[in-house]
Order: structure tokens, then C-alpha cells, then sequence
């Protein structure tokens, strides 16, 4: 029995609040940078086993910590994976793969993915696949005199306070018979200074193979986006608080959403976008 399904579901989180408040903050680059890229292009009647992984972890000031976050100091945690197998079947894939450990600004990323593939069946055969995208940020509190560029706040605190979060994106594709199939990633967990914020945008689109003559994309799809959010807040003056961490450590909100979807059968259409931005300016 076949089925259209269409779906288009765009999710937004900002962490957004005047002054100087909760929200991330990213650790600068370290003085030795590496750029690189990976490009794909495949054309193939038979198998395939096409895998990208990478693992990412940065800290600052100073080397990645081993246990509680120091005061002024900021870890982030980057993980990237995809994967494409086929057991037969004719598959077209082009893939480009783009990182840069650098300091990156508002609109500008240290990992960018994107991905557009074709796949048709033959006796039998089908595709299964996975991408994922995480990004992991805390930091203890830190004063704002070193970590941002200009003054966007007339408070009488300069304390950046401390947080801790998480957010993913994921999709699968479980025994794909048929499709078109375009994907889109971006991570920023890299900045010179406070006011540029942390980033997760993932985007997917799947529509009929062009070729097939079916109308539909056939197999099942899935996605989970995903995040678990935990803010402090600046604490005014209190001297004893700065210096104990009494105040600027202790949780002031909490925020954790998890958006699932999952399509079987006959699609005609399913596009899924996530966007993630925090920082002190958005």
C-alpha cells in the first residue's frame, strides 16, 4: 500500500537575553590551525560502504580539563559521523566536507557538510545510512573584560556566568529502495570572544528518484533532534560569591526538547530543519 507523507518542520533555539546573562560562550583556537576538506563523488551499480567520523574537543585557557571546570575556563565537545552502506543497487553521491579549527564569526562555521544522493534498488538490494551532528559547550563563570570585544551592557556586573549544553541532530535511513536524498550540517564551537555565539544547523530533504517513475521515495527515514540546556546567572556584586563561585555556578533554567519523526512507506515529500544559535549576542 502506498502513502504520501509531507512534512516540514523548522526548529529554532535561541538563547537570547539582554546584558550581560546565561548563554555560551566558546573557547578561542589554540595558536596551531588545521584546514582541511574531504570531497566524494561516487557513481556505482554495486556495493558501497562510505564512512566520515570525526572528533573534536577543545578547551581554553590552558590544556583540556580532567575534571571540574576551573573558573574562566570554557571546553567544548564536537562529534560528526556519516555513513552510507549498500548491499547492490545504483548509487550516485556527491559529498563535500569542509573543517577549520580557526576562530569563526556570526555566519561562519568550523565544520560544514553537504550531501545530495540518488539511490535506486536492484534485486533486491537496499541502502541503510546514518548522520549526527553534536555539540557539547560548558563553561565556568568568567569576567566579561576577557571574553568580549565591546561593551553591549551597562550592568553593573561583568561576570559571564556558567552553563552547560548539549544539542544533536540525527538521521537515518533504514532499507531505502528508492530516493532522492540532500542533507545540509553546520557546527560553530570555536570564536575569538564571547559575542559570537555556538551553532548546530542541520538540514533534510527526501523526494522521489526523478528516474524511478513512482512518484514516491520508498524505504524509512528518521530523524531526532535534540538538547539539554542548563544556564546560571550573573550574581550583582557580591564579592564572596565571585570569589567561591557560590552564586554564578548554581542552576538558574533548565530547557531540554527532543523533536522525532519517523516516515515509512510511499514518500512524497519529507524536509526537516533544525537551528541552533546561543551566545550572549544572537
Amino acid at each position: 500500500m502506498r502513502f504520501s507523507i509531507a512534512a516540514l518542520i523548522t526548529m529554532v533555539a535561541l538563547v537570547a537575553i539582554s546584558g550581560l546573562a546565561a548563554a555560551d560562550r566558546l573557547p578561542n583556537a589554540t595558536p596551531e590551525n588545521q584546514v582541511f576538506s574531504i570531497d566524494t563523488v561516487i557513481d556505482v551499480t554495486g556495493a558501497v560502504d562510505d564512512k566520515t567520523t570525526m572528533s573534536w574537543v577543545i578547551a581554553g585557557p590552558g590544556s583540556i580539563p580532567t575534571g571540574i571546570l576551573k573558573a574562566g575556563q570554557v571546553v567544548a565537545d564536537v562529534t560528526f559521523r556519516d555513513s552510507i552502506l549498500t548491499n547492490g543497487g545504483k548509487l550516485a553521491e556527491n559529498k563535500n566536507f569542509d573543517f577549520s579549527s580557526k576562530n569563526q564569526g556570526s555566519g561562519l562555521y568550523n565544520i560544514e557538510q553537504q550531501k545530495v544522493l540518488t539511490y535506486a534498488s536492484t534485486e533486491g538490494a537496499h541502502l541503510v545510512g546514518e548522520e549526527e551532528y553534536t555539540l557539547s559547550v560548558a563553561g565556568n563563570y568568567a569576567t566579561g573584560d576577557d571574553n568580549i570585544r565591546c561593551v553591549f551592557s551597562q550592568a553593573d556586573s561583568d561576570i559571564l556566568p556558567a552553563f552547560c549544553n548539549i544539542v544533536s541532530a540525527k538521521s537515518s535511513l533504514v532499507n531505502v529502495n528508492s530516493a532522492q536524498i540532500s542533507t545540509k550540517g553546520q557546527i560553530r564551537g570555536v570564536a575569538e570572544t564571547a559575542d559570537t555565539p555556538a551553532a548546530l544547523n542541520y538540514q533534510i530533504a527526501v523526494t522521489p528518484d526523478a528516474n524511478s517513475g513512482s512518484g514516491f521515495a520508498e524505504g524509512t527515514v528518521k530523524t531526532v533532534f535534540a538538547g539539554s540546556i542548563m544556564e546560571a546567572r550573573d550574581g550583582g556584586d557580591d564579592n564572596y560569591a565571585l570569589s567561591s563561585g557560590a552564586t554564578w555556578n548554581k542552576t538558574s533554567a533548565t530547557n531540554t526538547w527532543k523533536d522525532t519523526t519517523e516516515v515509512t512507506g510511499g514518500i512524497k515529500t519529507l524536509q526537516k530543519a533544525f537551528a541552533y544559535t546561543s551566545g550572549f549576542r544572537v
